[in-house]
């Protein structure tokens, strides 16, 4: 009995974690989002500065987009450790 009690707690427990885990993607969604919008804005203001901002922007969609791979990566390591 008790060994079935742990087992639905553990599984329960590694569920709720690997839920709790993947709301950082959300957030990388919305990054990817300023992101891109701050591009957006900094071209509408200043063409001529196209291709520095360019760079600016994919760095920077690059770095928000690692933080979401690393929650998800984390969602995983809960649920499948």
């Amino acid at each position: 009995m008790n060994n079935t009690l742990f087992l639905a707690l553990t599984t329960s427990s590694k569920l709720i974690g690997a839920g709790l885990a993947t709301i950082g993607v959300i957030g990388a969604g919305a990054g990817i989002g300023i992101v891109f919008a701050g591009l957006l804005l900094g071209l509408s203001r200043n063409p001529s500065k196209e291709a520095k901002l360019m760079q600016l922007a994919l760095l920077g969609f690059a770095l928000t987009e690692a933080m979401g791979l690393l929650a998800l990566m984390m969602a995983f390591l809960i649920l499948y450790s």
